[in-house]
Formats: C-alpha cells, structure tokens, sequence
C-alpha cells in the first residue's frame, strides 16, 4: 500500500483516471460512491508523482481503476503497480452511459472509479515489463511488415493485369518467388513515343514493388530470427505442443500477458480467446453458440494449431469423424476443439511463464 506523510481521513478511497496521450484526468470518491475531487494530471513520470500523491491526500487509496492500461495508460500502470498500488483494468464507459451521463474526462475518472468500486470492473492488467511483452513489440512490427509486403504483392500483379502484352506474357505463370526475381530484375528501356514512356514507367514501377517485396521479406526474416529463440526461452513446452509453431505461440504468449495467473482459469483464458461457447438457449431449444468476441489475433492463432491438427494429428481427425456422425457442423466442431487446445495452452504457459 502506498503511504505518504500526508494526513490520513477516516475509511478507504477508491480512484480512477482517464486516460489521454498527453494527460490523465483522475478522480477520487469514498466507500459509498461519492465524489470527493478530480483534477488534471501531465502524462509524464513526475505526473505520476504527483497524481499518486494527490489521490494519497484523500484518503487510504486501496485500488485504482484505470481506463487503457494497454495503451495511454501503460505507463502509468507501470508506475501505479511498482508501488504497490492494486489496478483494476476499466474499460471505456458503453454508449448507454454516455448518453444517459455525457461525455467529459471528470465524468470518465469517475466512471473509472465507480467501476473499480462496484467490481463491474475487476480484470487486471497486463504487466507488460518482461519477455513476453519484448515478444509483442516484435510482433508489432512483424505483423506490420507481412501486411506490407501482402499490399505490394497485390500492387504488383494489379499493375501486371495493365502493362504492355509482350510484358504481361512474360510474367505469366511465374510463381511467387520467381516473379519476383524477374521484376527485380527488369530494364526500363528507353524511347520518347507515349508506348514506349508507359512500357518504361510500367517496368520501374515493378522492379520497385518487387525490391521493397523483396525487402520486407528480409525484414521479416531477421524478426523472426529474433522472435524464435526469444519464444524458445519464454516458453519451450509450447512449442512441443503438436500444431503450435514460433509464430501462434508468440500470439498467444502475447495475448496472455507476463502475468497469466490474472487470468482466473482457463475458462477465463477461453473467454479472453474468444472460443468459450456462449449460451443460445430459448424455450425447448437447447444450444450453444460461437464466441465472436475476445483477441481475434489468438482466436486465429488457436484456429491454426486446430487446422494443422486436423492435418497430421490421428486423434483430431478421429475426432472429427466421431463427432459429424453425431451431427455437429463442421463450425461447431471446431470451436470444440478451439476450446480443447486452449485449455491445453493455459496449463502450458501458466505453467511456464
């Protein structure tokens, strides 16, 4: 508990802030849901000081609900959980609330504070201080570079579609790979007639695409020469699970956060993955249905490790088989077994991490 040499008043405080790129707003209210006070704060470490004092001011501070402490608030998570003090993850107020409150950040800080108070909100945040946070900020970055190079690839065969035949003709049929290459390699020519600008300037554009194509395939190559031993080390029994490689068990480290004991079961860690079922019942009908919510990146992540198992592993196959006699689509029967192998990933990385 963070202690100041400020004078104490009776009974605890509760406090929230919203937060911005460059302030947080923070509020403080009492046990019973009153306001005390709110004010603005720099979004800077001697901000933090002193937003940390001020809520100190009104009382024995027990937790502090914050809203984005994935984004604008991670640093100030940071700061708030180095000393000592409980945060509770908000998120952004729904649109019924706005319209019923307004919109201002007091209203947002108390509206933090409130849902910390009632335990609307009770998540934990990510810690986001150790390998597993190294692995995302990677991640961003490789996730970013396989788009881009899947922009080019798109812009160079839209431009192949227009060029000149004797040039189309020559691309045609090329693989990937080798398509590439001749792109790089292409010579604009020369010539002043409208035929001869356009040919020319069709095949700077190529070898342009096809360089930056090429460029971003190096680029991801050393990420992933980075990401690989770094998931190695982080977790090396997730990568002995049959279907999970470098790259789903970097997502799902990532989605998991350093600090998977947050999670309260692996059906929270389900639900976080989006594939718990969710219940669809209604009079005599009695089912459940797919989960479209949660981290889409995980979801797709554990649709991969399914579909590959589907692919080579005895025991999946047969599974299936089983369970289309028993006349499950093949939609449900995948997010059977989505939720199977997240309940397998969560004993593995709690375990682990």
């Amino acid at each position: 508990m963070y202690v100041t040499s400020a004078a104490w008043t009776d009974g605890l405080t509760i406090g929230g802030v919203d937060t911005h790129r460059d302030t947080h707003h923070a509020a403080v209210i009492d046990q019973v849901g009153r306001h005390l006070a709110d004010a603005e704060f720099p979004a800077t470490p001697a901000g933090y000081r002193h937003l940390l004092e001020w809520l100190a001011e009104h009382g024995r501070l027990e937790r502090v609900g914050v809203e984005g402490t994935g984004a604008y608030g991670a640093a100030l998570t940071r700061f708030l959980r180095e000393r000592g003090v409980a945060v509770v993850e908000v998120d952004r107020p729904d649109r019924k609330d706005r319209r019923t409150r307004g919109k201002s950040d007091p209203i947002d800080a108390y509206a933090a504070a409130r849902a910390a108070l009632s335990g609307a909100a009770s998540g934990h945040p990510k810690a986001r201080d150790g390998r597993v946070e190294a692995i995302r900020v990677l991640r961003v970055v490789r996730r970013g570079a396989v788009k881009a190079r899947t922009q080019t690839m798109n812009q160079l065969k839209g431009l192949i579609v227009t060029a000149p035949a004797d040039l189309r003709e020559s691309l045609r049929g090329l693989p990937t790979a080798g398509l590439i290459a001749t792109c790089a390699r292409l010579r604009p020519g020369s010539g002043d007639q409208p035929a001869a600008v356009m040919s020319k300037c069709t095949k700077l554009a190529l070898r342009r695409l096809a360089r930056r194509y090429q460029q971003l395939s190096r680029e991801i190559a050393e990420l992933d020469a980075e990401l690989q031993p770094l998931v190695r080390i982080t977790a090396p029994a997730l990568l002995e699970l049959p279907g999970v490689g470098a790259e789903v068990a970097g997502q799902l480290l990532a989605s998991a956060g350093d600090n998977p004991d947050r999670m309260r079961s692996e059906a929270a860690f389900a639900h976080l993955c989006g594939v718990a079922p969710l219940p669809a019942s209604t009079g005599r009908k009695d089912r459940h249905r797919l989960n479209r919510g949660g981290d889409r990146a995980a979801n797709t992540a554990l649709h991969t490790v399914v579909l590959t198992r589907l692919r080579y592993d005895p025991r999946t196959r047969e599974y299936m088989r089983r369970r289309t006699g028993q006349g499950l689509g093949k939609k449900e029967i995948m997010r059977c077994l989505k939720r199977y192998v997240a309940r397998e990933v969560y004993r593995v990385i709690t375990a682990s991490t």
